[in-house]
């Protein structure tokens, strides 16, 4: 009668737990390299970056929204539509 709990040939199982510890390390160094460069990234505070948005926003023309700006001269109006001889021409 053959034992109910034979261990397979050619597997060994402190290989296996070894490796597995190996993938678990591997994986725990990237992470942590991941999270140090997160640290190192340069942050800036809530109000810095909205008043350099509001300051954007006050100082740059948009031309979409003329309420604000006024009318805009064609030639300096991006969304112009184009003028119909272009460079170039379909045969």
């Amino acid at each position: 009668m053959p034992a109910p709990y034979d261990v397979r040939a050619g597997g060994d199982v402190k290989n296996k737990k070894q490796s597995m510890a190996d993938l678990k390390l591997r994986r725990l160094n990237e992470l942590n390299s991941r999270l140090r460069e997160d640290l190192e990234r340069p942050r800036i505070r809530v109000s810095e970056a909205s008043m350099s948005l509001i300051q954007y926003c006050q100082n740059t023309k948009d031309f979409m929204v003329p309420s604000i700006w006024g009318q805009v001269d064609k030639r300096e109006d991006p969304y112009a539509p184009q003028q119909p001889n272009g460079c170039c021409s379909v045969m």
